[in-house]
């Protein structure tokens, strides 16, 4: 019969499928499949099945249903979020999903390099695996089943721990659906399981594991034998049997195959047995010769002979590593006589009784302490007992004796003896053989154990001792003798001689014998028993044992006169017996009590010896006892009544002590199996009441107190009694024994009421009584009915006296009884429960309004509430519900919040005690909510009598809720108790909604309670166990199917009581802006759909009420920066917020709601700067992740930083991520930047004595203070970053601030700090970084980056290529563009990286500096890399027709100038690119610009080879070569052939001028060749002559073919390229105009080589050689000779040009210039040639101006300024004027005046400052050129004196005026940024720094001191007019 597809669905929606093999999915909508997925089916057709994986249902698919397994399944939760449950084994399915799990981890770790926790699980693993097959197989017995089952879960816990997953309530090994139990039963099975993680139980029992590895060291050639025991050496006694090992030769165990042989397991060891004073104790006995090292020849007997003994004590057994083996020092006695205690000896370490056996002799053994129940240690370690392990039990019983445990072991000691010589000349050697023999003589065979590990021999030979008649062995022997034939045994033990001299004969010369069971039936009594040795020297007289068994055994039963038949009375022999028997007694009393009816005259005499007996003796005959005590009650009850009475109570108090505690079911099975005494009840109760009734007038308690401890089994008796008297009478006399109880209730409530003063001893019986009593009414329950036992219990509770003093135990005890009753049968039944749930409940609110006992309350709640779970269905439940809420409710939450804001304790033990109690009142709080249904709730809420009333029960409540959502609430993995929590809270705040619109809305509105509510929801909503996005997919889906998303309808709630509160919402902004905030960030589309829009409304409240948002703006700011902080929001909330359309759901976004406002334009703006913000917060985060580089940390901590000052004027956040900044470039060594950026926090300061509070790291301190520390710290990060110009400047403004406190020891380390700059930046070398200009297209990039250019700074040493694999590896996923064009919108919209990255060059501001003669190379390479706005790429192209003959006709360059937003470098090593300029070059401009670019090198390299700053010459000569011998593109000769012919300048009329330039330009280059040629005349090595006799005749060659001669140079060209006055290159200071501008393409006419001096070319036209050596020799003053190159001296032998400037005697003295002496001020002007030896600042500045031969071209000088003047006023020259003055060093008509004295110091270098632009902190006006900090007039002033040779000003030349500081500063409309060194010009800010930074004013507060209490009392003494300092904003 075919089925229809919906018959087929209903057969299979059930089922689910294992798969059996992998499907690869081939064929069309295949479902790939692995093996152990589970499939649930959808379809089947033809063979095939249709479904999806039970762990990935979104993917459905189809497969062969050959590759399934059909198994049975239920489904749980139908419809969306249905399940289909496989029905397996629960413990299997939980392997099955844990597995899965762990298999994803596993893997983590791996990768990780998590290699421990890795391969630990990859084992746990496999033995799940390996347990989870044996269940499967199904051939288990249900004990082994239910181990299997218990391995498995203990496993699957240890690793959810170590893998930090969540723990598993479970019951019987099986997971509890939190569903079907009640929370408070929940909550304790998950604090059990947790309290068994955190507090290990703490096992009673221990037990040692031993294994003998090996005798080490032993050189004795002889076996031996091992004997190991536990020694007490605090009771000189063993605690264990012994453990017997045999050593072969070499010293391992003989039979090594047989491993159990080896090791033994030393059982039952008690806590108190783990001390320090409890030894592990080794004997070792050899088994050879008499002596060792004797002779072969004189006897091949084996003695066993005393070895060594090795000791170690069980303490260090505890600390000490159990996979480790010990090697033990075996110790040999000095005297063989004290052998027996050489154990002793070597614990108190009497070293001269012992000695070492050997040097190098060890015993090796493996120890480990295992600890737990026997029969626990069995199932951990099954390998052990498989191998049938030794067990080397203890001697006695155990702390605890179980019943049904058989034992009959006899322990004999042999101890010592006392001989005679017997004739000898010597003592004897004596040997004792020891036999166990039956009643017939027969020797019983295998009974004798020497110690466990070694089957039982038939004999025991003792060990000898040499020569000694009183011999002390100490030797422990087993004898294990079964029960039956214990009867009749007895020890013989003899005695023989051995002797060495006679081939090993041993000599009987006596014996003594030892019976062990008397004729009475008691066995040979422990102790030390003195044995008769009888004389015997035949063995055939010991045959017949009836010879010998009829004579005295001991000296203690000789009888007097019978001494003759003791043969030798004088040799003794002593032996210990221990007897340890579970049947056997040598106790007389309790054997003649048992036989009571044969001796009835001594039964009281037997009763009353009776409660004396040992406990041992009596469990061991409870059964008989029990049986005889009844039975003399039975038949004299009057008279022997009250003694059986006190002895059944003596023994059932026994059975109470811990040691005999387990045999409280032995005597509860006599009761219920054995018990015959049907009348018995009538004397039990009429003895208990005659006690009761004693009891109150008793003098002495104890006795009362003792019978009241046995009440429970004196009821089961009674009872047990009475219903066998029922059964027999078939209930007669039932009103009388009801009646009987009665009264004896009568007794006891008597008792319990009676009022004690204080603290009475009947309290402590009543306490007694209270204990026992819920176990008595269980037993009344089986014969009376159960509301009269529920009756006569509540009115026993309510009999017990309200006691005053609370601190009395006894209200303890009292709850400790109501514990017990709730937990037993008679509360269970829900009859009984009525009754005594009142009583119940009144305790409880009793104790918890006084918060008394909490523990005992908590626990009483707890199983109430369990209870009412099961019966949830019953209406009494219900109402029982209803009575505990109202009870209980509020004394119950106010419970909560005491027991929560109580500080929590410090121990380990408190602390889980306190987890406990909140836990569990938390509980049960929860279970009565989770039953309260909606009627319940309106009930509840409307008995409130007042509305103040029910305010304070919502705010209790939603107070505890908000705790019970606290991360420490709960551990961190409780996730199943956090769930149930959650559902409970949403459940009841959706009851409570109704009551909160109703209540306390309109009139009745109350902030606190919608507040508190507000804060609930947002608390919750945020909860880290909510957020399902952070679970694993499994634990997903499980949250889901179970409670769905409680955020979302909590969200939904919230959204529908806003709408609901209309114009009250005015009173909750804005305090729940920030909070809502925080609810919006959790990455929930629903939750953010429905709360998004609620801004909206804030902003529309507060708009109606003040007119604007700027709160609602101010609070969303503030608190979005620190919820992003901690890892909140994500780019999704950045769109929803910001977009227009939502993204999910038919919800209004908040954009389209603001645009229908009126105010929509500053809504719109608060979104766009809160989007903006939030975009550069989640790209700092992002950035800030572990793992990031810190080139994309600190980029993005400059967006970020950037935003908080420019747009959201935030200075204290602004000032944090400085702060951040700095860190991030110091841990990178970028010091620099570091300097730089906390710069930016220094410009916030003044100088001002304003208090500052503690911020950051900073103390509280005065402004002062801080900004000294701050310039101290920057100055010291711009020194290690080697910037040491910025140092100068940031000293300069120290050192003003210093002097104008008159601090001048802080001024003097400031100016040598200031020199010790300079030196620096003389004498050390700096790196010129490269830049390159990175573009990052694509979306894929952070916000920060995307679609932007930047220019970077590199690392020192750092190239292109190096550059571009460091950023490949920080952007790993990037691809790299291979050209420099502009991306199109394609690439910037593409969802990946691109770089493009090329390098540029830097375009340097400081051209006067870089062009001026005479600064030094370290000076100018400063300025070539620092303080860099604009770079420059350059890529040549071709335009029109390449001419192959010559290239440069179309070869034109594409300029690319970019310029930056800050200068480089700065607070990061990269800026973006703000503008780009793009300019083409034609060929005739890039000629110009390739020459004069190749001119600047030349000079360098000639100015460097004469000032010895080149090591080598081969630069020059490369350089020369280079350009003379051009190669490659021809040169000069290109230029001209292309550019300078007529058919070019015919055809280009436009270009005249550029060619004319272009013609200056070469003619130029052409003289700096000449006299480069010149200078390496004198400096190149005699090898490279010929080369350079080649670049001669090339130039020449060169020059000829361009048609350039000699006396074509002009005026201004044929001069000295290089010219210094008297060799220094320091003394010509004047700039020389440039050629061609900074700009390019411009031309002055008047123009100057950097190289050249202006003055007349006075050497006529010879030969390049001779001319040029001629003027290298006017440079430097040296003679030809390359030697004497660098000596730099004048020569008299030079030409008229270098005579004019050689120095007279009184200043060309060859002294350092240190040592020379300063000129008088009369003598200083007389001659140039004086004034170039004065030091640089005081030296007279003469004007070097243009040619005179151009009147035009004259420069006037600037405008004076008087010294008086604040720095920062007029000394910028406008725009117009700037040209003019750029070049031009001002002038003074007056020279410094100098000292008179003459003064030694060492020559000053040049200020790295002089000549800045108007801008920086130096002034461009020379005038200000010295150090301003001073205050006194700068010694580099310079004066116009008549010698100068400058032209007068024309009329009408305009002079530059003083600019004011609202003039626009450089760099046109570009606004400098606060943070550019040289750059900023920026007026210091007017408001001041936040409220948190600063302290206020307070008239009683003095001022904080300063650094120096001289200034600080100098400033309150004298108040000084202090000079106005530079602003740091300059640099």
């Amino acid at each position: 019969m075919s089925l229809s597809k919906d018959q087929v669905l209903l057969d299979l929606i059930a089922a689910a499928l294992a798969v059996l093999a992998n499907f690869r999915a081939t064929v069309q909508h295949g479902l790939p499949l692995e093996i152990g997925d589970t499939v649930q089916i959808l379809e089947k057709c033809e063979g095939w099945y249709r479904g999806f994986i039970i762990k990935n249902p979104a993917v459905k698919g189809i497969f062969p249903w050959s590759y399934v397994h059909l198994k049975n399944a239920h489904i749980k939760n139908k419809g969306q979020f249905e399940t289909v449950i496989p029905t397996e084994d629960s413990v299997l399915s939980e392997v099955t999903v844990t597995l899965r799990e762990w298999g994803t981890m596993w893997k983590q770790h791996y990768v990780k390099r998590n290699g421990e926790l890795f391969h630990r699980l990859w084992h746990v693993m496999n033995e799940i695996l390996d347990l989870r097959q044996q269940v499967l197989v199904g051939h288990l017995t249900t004990d082994r089943l239910n181990d299997v089952k218990q391995h498995i879960t203990a496993r699957l816990d240890w690793g959810n721990e170590q893998l930090g997953l969540d723990l598993v309530p479970r019951r019987d090994f099986s997971m509890v659906d939190p569903d079907e139990v009640s929370i408070t039963e929940l909550y304790r099975l998950m604090e059990r399981r947790h309290r068994m993680k955190e507090t290990p139980l703490q096992a009673n029992m221990h037990h040692l594991f031993v294994q003998i590895k090996s005798l080490i060291g032993s050189s004795l050639g002889e076996d031996l034998e091992a004997f190991v025991s536990i020694y007490d050496s605090r009771e000189s006694q063993p605690i264990c049997e012994r453990f017997f090992v045999r050593l072969n030769k070499q010293g391992r165990p003989k039979c090594p195959e047989q491993t159990e042989r080896q090791c033994t397991l030393f059982v039952d060891l008690g806590s108190s047995d783990l001390r320090k004073d409890v030894y592990v104790v080794a004997h070792i006995i050899r088994l050879g010769r008499m002596v060792a090292g004797e002779k072969k020849g004189v006897s091949n007997t084996q003695y066993r002979r005393p070895f060594g003994c090795a000791v170690i004590s069980i303490a260090d057994l505890l600390t000490a590593d159990s996979k480790d083996d010990h090697l033990l020092k075996v110790y040999s006695c000095n005297t063989e006589n004290e052998w027996y205690q050489i154990h002793d000896n070597i614990i108190r370490k009497a070293s001269s009784r012992y000695s070492h056996a050997g040097s190098n002799t060890g015993l090796s053994v493996f120890f480990q302490l295992l600890h737990g129940d026997l029969e626990q240690i069995r199932k951990d370690y099954m390998r052990l007992f498989t191998r049938n392990v030794s067990i080397t039990r203890r001697l006695g019983f155990s702390d605890i004796i179980m019943p049904g445990e058989t034992r009959n072991d006899l322990y004999l000691t042999l101890e010592r003896g006392e001989f005679e010589k017997g004739g000898k000349s010597v003592a004897r050697n004596v040997e004792i053989a020891m036999y166990l023999l039956d009643g017939d003589g027969q020797i019983l065979k295998g009974l004798v154990c020497a110690g466990s590990g070694e089957p039982g021999v038939d004999q025991y030979h003792s060990l000898v001792l040499y020569h000694s008649n009183s011999p002390r062995w100490a030797e422990l022997i087993k004898l294990p003798i079964p029960l039956d034939m214990f009867h009749g045994t007895h020890l013989r033990f003899e005695f023989r001689h051995c002797s060495t001299k006679e081939k090993g004969e041993k000599k009987l010369f006596g014996f003594s014998f030892v019976p062990l069971m008397q004729d009475d039936g008691r066995t040979l009594p422990d102790g030390t028993h003195e044995l008769i040795v009888h004389k015997c020297e035949e063995t055939t007289n010991l045959q017949e044992t009836s010879r010998y068994l009829n004579l005295p055994f001991s000296k203690l039963r000789l009888q007097t006169g019978n001494n003759q038949t003791v043969k030798n009375s004088k040799e003794s022999f002593w032996i210990i017996s221990y007897l340890c028997s579970t049947k056997f007694t040598q106790n007389g009393d309790i054997l003649d009590f048992l036989k009571w009816s044969a001796q009835p005259e001594k039964i009281s005499d037997n009763l009353s010896k009776l409660k004396t007996t040992d406990g041992t003796e009596i469990v061991k005959f409870l059964h008989d006892t029990l049986d005889a005590l009844f039975g003399i009650l039975d038949e004299s009850p009057q008279r022997y009544g009250l003694k059986v009475f006190d002895c059944l109570v003596y023994i059932i108090n026994l059975l109470q002590n811990s040691k005999f505690q387990h045999f409280g079911p032995v005597m509860d099975k006599y009761i219920e199996n054995h018990f015959a005494g049907a009348l018995s009840y009538r004397d039990l109760i009429r003895i208990l009441k005659w006690n009761l009734d004693r009891i109150i007038d008793a003098e002495y308690q104890e006795q009362a107190q003792q019978v009241l401890k046995a009440t429970e089994y004196l009821f089961k008796y009674i009872v047990q009694s009475r219903r066998l008297y029922s059964t027999a009478s078939k209930g007669q006399n039932e009103d009388e024994f009801h009646c009987s109880i009665h009264e004896l209730f009568k007794s006891i409530h008597l008792f319990l009421s009676h009022k004690s003063k204080g603290i009475s001893p009947v309290i402590h019986t009543q306490a007694v009584f209270l204990r026992s009593f819920p176990t008595v009414c269980c037993e009344l329950l089986k014969i009376f009915p159960v509301r009269e036992v529920a009756s006569l219990a509540r009115d026993t509770l309510n009999s017990l006296p309200a006691l005053s003093h609370t601190d009395c135990s006894l209200q303890a005890v009292k709850l400790q009884c109501i514990a017990k009753t709730v937990e037993s049968p008679l509360y269970t039944n829900a009859e009984s429960r009525c009754v005594l749930l009142p009583v119940v409940l009144h305790l409880l609110h009793m104790h918890m309004q006084e918060q008394r006992e909490l523990v005992l309350c908590a626990n009483i709640l707890t199983s109430m509430l369990s209870l009412t779970n099961r019966d949830a269905k019953e209406c009494m439940a219900s109402k029982e519900v209803n009575v505990i809420m109202d009870s209980l409710s509020r004394v119950l939450l106010r419970t909560i919040l005491e027991v929560t804001n109580r500080p929590q304790p410090a121990g380990t033990a408190l602390h889980l005690q306190y987890q406990d109690v909140t836990g569990e009142f938390v509980a049960c709080l929860l279970t009565l909510l989770r039953q309260l249904s909606d009627k319940d709730y309106q009930q509840i809420l409307g008995k409130f009598p007042s509305k103040e009333d029910l305010t304070n029960f919502l705010l209790q409540l939603f107070t505890v809720f908000r705790i019970l959502t606290r991360p420490d609430m709960f551990p961190k993995d409780w996730t199943v108790m956090r769930l149930v929590t959650n559902n409970v809270i949403i459940s009841t705040v959706l009851y409570l909604s109704d009551t909160l619109r109703n209540n306390f809305l309109n009139e009745k509105f109350d902030y606190k309670v919608w507040e508190s509510y507000f804060y609930l929801s947002i608390i919750f909503i945020s909860q880290p166990c909510l957020q399902l996005e952070m679970f694993p997919p499994s634990k997903r889906k499980k949250v889901l199917e179970n409670y769905g998303d409680m955020r979302v309808m909590f969200g939904c709630e919230v959204f529908s009581m806003w709408q609901g509160l209309g114009e009250y919402k005015l009173n909750l902004i804005p305090t729940l802006i920030g909070p809502f905030l925080e609810v919006t960030l959790v990455p929930q589309p629903d939750l953010r759909n429905v709360l998004i829009p609620m801004f909206h409304d804030m902003m529309e409240c507060e708009q109606r009420r003040s007119g604007n948002f700027k709160q609602v703006e101010t609070r969303l700011i503030d608190k979005l920066e620190s919820l992003m902080s901690e890892g909140k929001g994500d780019e999704t909330y950045k769109e929803l917020f910001s977009n227009i359309i939502p993204l999910f759901g038919p919800y209004p976004s908040l954009l389209k709601k603001i645009e229908r406002e009126t105010w929509r334009e500053s809504g719109v703006s608060l979104v766009a700067t809160v989007t903006r913000l939030m975009e550069r917060l989640l790209d700092y985060r992002d950035c800030m992740k572990i793992g990031e580089v810190d080139e994309k940390k600190m980029g993005c901590t400059v967006n970020l930083l950037n935003f908080y000052k420019t747009e959201l004027n935030k200075e204290e956040m602004y000032i944090r991520y400085i702060h951040k900044l700095y860190e991030l470039h110091l841990k990178a060594q970028n010091y620099t930047e570091a300097a730089y950026t906390l710069l930016l926090y220094d410009e916030l300061l003044e100088w001002t004595e304003r208090p500052l509070r503690e911020f950051l790291s900073y103390p509280m301190q005065s402004e002062w203070q801080r900004k000294e520390c701050l310039h101290l710290t920057i100055i010291h990060n711009f020194d290690r970053g080697k910037c040491w110009e910025n140092c100068i400047i940031l000293c300069r403004e120290l050192a003003s601030q210093y002097e104008a406190y008159y601090d001048y020891r802080n001024l003097s380390k400031m100016r040598m700090m200031e020199a010790s700059l300079y030196d620096k930046i003389m004498n050390q070398q700096r790196l010129e970084p490269e830049f390159f200009r990175v573009g990052f297209y694509g979306r894929k990039f952070p916000f920060f980056l995307r679609n932007k250019e930047f220019v970077c700074r590199g690392n020192d040493y750092e190239r292109l290529e190096a550059f571009q694999q460091r950023m490949l590896s920080e952007f790993p996923h990037a691809i790299a563009m291979q050209h420099a064009n502009q991306p199109d919108q394609t690439i910037h919209q593409a969802d990946a990286q691109y770089l493009q990255i090329y390098a540029v060059t830097p375009v340097p501001e400081r051209q006067e500096v870089l062009q001026r003669d005479g600064v030094p190379n370290n000076i100018k390479s400063f300025y070539k890399v620092n303080h860099i706005w604009r770079f420059r790429y350059d890529r040549p192209f071709h335009k029109g027709t390449k001419d192959k003959e010559n290239e440069f006709k179309s070869l034109w360059v594409e300029r690319m100038t970019l310029s930056l937003a800050q200068s480089l470098p700065g607070i990061s090593r990269w800026f973006e690119v703000e503008k780009r300029e793009l300019v083409e070059m034609s060929p005739l401009e890039n000629a110009s610009e390739v020459i004069q670019n190749k001119t600047l090198q030349l000079r360098t390299l000639i100015a460097q080879c004469q000032t010895r700053q080149m090591q080598n010459i081969n630069p020059l000569t490369m350089c020369l070569n280079g350009v003379i011998d051009a190669a490659v593109n021809g040169g000069l000769a290109r230029y001209q052939e292309a550019f300078i012919a007529k058919d070019y300048i015919a055809n280009h009329p436009e270009d005249a001028d550029k060619i004319t330039r272009l013609r200056e330009l070469m003619m130029e280059q052409a003289h700096i060749l000449e006299f480069g040629l010149a200078v390496h005349e004198k400096f190149v090595p005699q090898d490279m002559r010929p080369l350079h006799k080649k670049l001669v005749d090339q130039f020449h060659m060169m020059r000829s073919s361009l048609r350039i001669q000699p006396q074509e140079f002009p005026v201004y060209m044929r001069v000295s390229p290089l010219h210094f006055t008297s060799g220094s290159p320091r003394t010509c200071r004047m700039p020389i105009p440039n050629t061609i501008s900074p700009d390019g393409g411009g031309r002055m006419v008047a123009r100057h080589s950097p190289l050249s001096y202006p003055a007349v070319n006075r050497y006529s036209s010879s030969s390049l050689s001779s001319q040029a050596s001629n003027e290298v020799s006017n440079i430097t003053g040296q003679s030809e000779s390359s030697d004497e190159v660098f000596n730099m001296q004048p020569s008299p032998s030079t030409s008229s040009l270098s005579s004019n400037h050689s120095g007279s005697h009184n200043v060309t003295s060859s002294a350092p210039s240190s040592t020379r002496a300063s000129p008088l001020p009369s003598d200083k002007h007389k001659h140039s040639r004086e004034n170039a030896c004065l030091s640089p600042r005081d030296r007279l500045c003469t004007a070097i101006c243009s040619s005179p031969l151009d009147p035009s071209q004259r420069v006037m000088p600037l405008q004076i300024v008087d010294s008086t003047l604040p720095r920062c006023e007029s000394t910028t020259p406008s725009a117009d004027t700037a040209p003019l003055v750029k070049n031009v060093r001002s002038l003074s008509p007056i020279p410094a005046v100098r000292s008179p004295q003459k003064i030694a110091a060492p020559p000053l270098t040049p200020s790295p400052t002089d000549g800045l632009p108007s801008s920086s902190l130096v002034s461009n006006s020379p005038a200000w050129s010295g150090s301003y900090s001073s205050g006194i007039s700068s010694l580099s002033r310079c004066s116009m004196s008549d010698t100068c040779s400058v032209d007068p000003a024309p009329p009408d030349a305009p002079l530059p005026l003083p600019v004011s500081n609202e003039a626009p500063i450089r760099r046109g409309s570009k606004t400098p940024p606060p943070y550019s060194v040289y750059e900023r010009n920026n007026p210091r800010r007017t408001t001041p720094l936040p409220y948190s930074l600063s302290v206020p004013s307070s008239a009683d507060n003095p001022t904080l001191p300063k650094p120096h209490l001289s200034r600080t009392q100098r400033i309150n003494s004298e108040p000084r007019q202090r000079a106005v300092p530079r602003k740091v904003s300059q640099l």
